[in-house]
C-alpha cells in the first residue's frame, strides 16, 4: 500500500475490459501507458510518477511544518517555508526508497512492476502479479517497512552530527520521526498495508490457500479502518500522540477527524479491493479459450454475406473466417460489422469487406487460460481472435464480448 508511506499494490491481470483497448500497461507491446502524473524517471525500466495530488500534500506539509518551525526557530521568518518545502521533498524521497525496495524484490522474483507513483498519502508500487509462495510474498511486503526503519535509524544516528535547535537538527529529527511512523503504520496487520500482506502470507503458509490469507488480512484491514476512524481523533485530542497540554481548538478537531476519515476510507477500500482481486484470481482458471470459442465456418472473400450467414446457420456456427484459395485463414468477419448491414443488402455485400486481417497477436492457442489469456487479449486489442490448435489447425473464433461476459460471471461468483 501503502498510502501514508509506501508499499505495493497488486493489479489484477484481468482487470478492465477483456479484448478492449487497455487504458495502460507496462510493456511496449501493450496499449499506451495511462497518465500517472509527472514522469520523473525510470528505475530498471519502471516509470516513476508524481501524481498531481502530491503537490497538494507537499503544500500541506509545507504549511504545517512551517508553523512548527515558527515556534522552534522564529528567527527564520518567511524562509521557514523554504525549509518546510525541503522537508516535504526529503520525506517523499524516503517514501520513494520504500517503494524502490518493493520494486527491486519484485523484479528479482520476476514479477512485472507497472509503475511507481508518489501520491497524496505516500506511494504505491503497482505489481502486476502475485508472488508464487508465501515466503516470497512475506519478503516482498516486509522489505518496504524494513527500508523505512533503516532510514529512520540512519537519521537517528545522524542526530549526533547536527546541533539541536538548528535547521539541520530540526530536519533530521523530522525525517527520523516520519520514517519511523511510515514503517510502523505500514506494519499494521491489515490489507492493503504491507503488514496486511505479511499477515496474508502467514495465513497462506498455515492454510495452504492464498484466498484464506487474503480474507483474514482484509477483514483485519477493515477492523483497522474502523479503529483509525474512531481512535485517531481520540488519541490526538487526549494528547497521546503528542502535544499534551496544548489547547485543541475546533479547527484542529475537524482536521483530525477529516484526516482519520480519509485514512479509514483508504484502508477500507483497499481491503475490499484486495478481496475482489483475490476472488477474481481464484476464478480466473475457469476462463479457457477452448471453452469460450465459437464454432466458425470458412468462406472466401467474395462470398456474399447472406450466403456466408446461411452456411454458418446450417453448421450451427456463430463466426466466419475468411480464407484464401488455399484454405488458409486470412481475416475474421467482425460481428459488429454484420449487425450494421441491413438484411436486404446482405446479398450484395462481400463477407471479406467486413473482415479484419488476422495479425500474429490475434492468434490464440486453444489451451490458453486464466491470466495468460487475458494478458494476450489486453496486449493485442481486437473484437475477435482466431483460436488455433498446437499444430496450427483452426479451432474457431474467440469473441472478446464472450470473454468479457465470462469475466463478469467469474467476478460475481462466490468464493
Amino acid at each position: 500500500m501503502d498510502e501514508s508511506g509506501g508499499g505495493q499494490k497488486r493489479r489484477p491481470e484481468g482487470e478492465g475490459r477483456p479484448g478492449a483497448p487497455a487504458p495502460g500497461n507496462a510493456t511496449p507491446t501493450r496499449a499506451r501507458e495511462p497518465g500517472g502524473g509527472l514522469l520523473m524517471g525510470r528505475f530498471f525500466g519502471v516509470p516513476i510518477y508524481v501524481a498531481p495530488s502530491w503537490f497538494l500534500v507537499a503544500a500541506l506539509i509545507t504549511w504545517v511544518f512551517g508553523g512548527q518551525l515558527d515556534r522552534v526557530l522564529p528567527e527564520l521568518g518567511g524562509a521557514r517555508y523554504l525549509v518546510s518545502l525541503f522537508f516535504a521533498v526529503a520525506f517523499y524521497a524516503s517514501v520513494l526508497v520504500h517503494e524502490l525496495a518493493h520494486t527491486v524484490v519484485a523484479l528479482r522474483q520476476k514479477l512485472p512492476v507497472r509503475r511507481i507513483q508518489l501520491q497524496f498519502f505516500g506511494g504505491v508500487s503497482e505489481i502486476e502479479k502475485e508472488s508464487e509462495t508465501p515466503g516470497r510474498e512475506f519478503l516482498l511486503a516486509f522489505v518496504g517497512p524494513l527500508l523505512s526503519l533503516v532510514l529512520g535509524g540512519a537519521f537517528y544516528l545522524a542526530l549526533d552530527l547536527v546541533e539541536p535547535g538548528t535547521v539541520p537538527g530540526v530536519l533530521v529529527a523530522g525525517l527520523t520521526i516520519s520514517n519511523l511512523l511510515v514503517a510502523v503504520f505500514n506494519l499494521l496487520p491489515g490489507l492493503p498495508l504491507d503488514g496486511g500482506r505479511m499477515l496474508r502470507a502467514v495465513v497462506w503458509k498455515i492454510t495452504g490457500r492464498p484466498m484464506s490469507g487474503t480474507v483474514a488480512a482484509a477483514w483485519v484491514g477493515r477492523a483497522l479502518a474502523v479503529a483509525v476512524l474512531i481512535g485517531l481523533p481520540l488519541l490526538t485530542h487526549t494528547g497521546t500522540l503528542g502535544g499534551a497540554g496544548q489547547e485543541v481548538d475546533g479547527m484542529d478537531t475537524v482536521m483530525d477527524a477529516l484526516l482519520a476519515a480519509i485514512l479509514a476510507a483508504i484502508i477500507w477500500t483497499g481491503a475490499g479491493n484486495s478481496l475482489r482481486v483475490a476472488r477474481l484470481r481464484e476464478h480466473l482458471p475457469d476462463l479457457r479459450a477452448r471453452a469460450l470459442t465459437r464454432r466458425a465456418v470458412p468462406v472466401e472473400e467474395a462470398t456474399p454475406l447472406s450466403e456466408a450467414l446461411r452456411r454458418a446457420n446450417e453448421a450451427g456456427a456463430r463466426a466466419l473466417v475468411v480464407v484464401d484459395p488455399h484454405g488458409d485463414p486470412v481475416s475474421l468477419v467482425r460481428e459488429a460489422a454484420i449487425v450494421g448491414v441491413p438484411e436486404h443488402r446482405r446479398p450484395w455485400v462481400a463477407a471479406g469487406s467486413l473482415a479484419q486481417e488476422i495479425t500474429e497477436g490475434m492468434r490464440v492457442p486453444a489451451e490458453l487460460a486464466g491470466e495468460e489469456l487475458l494478458e494476450l487479449l489486453r496486449a493485442h486489442p481486437a473484437t475477435e481472435y482466431l483460436v488455433v490448435e498446437e499444430d496450427g489447425a483452426v479451432y474457431g473464433v474467440l469473441a472478446a464480448s464472450d470473454v468479457e461476459r465470462a469475466f463478469v460471471r467469474a467476478m460475481a461468483r462466490p468464493s
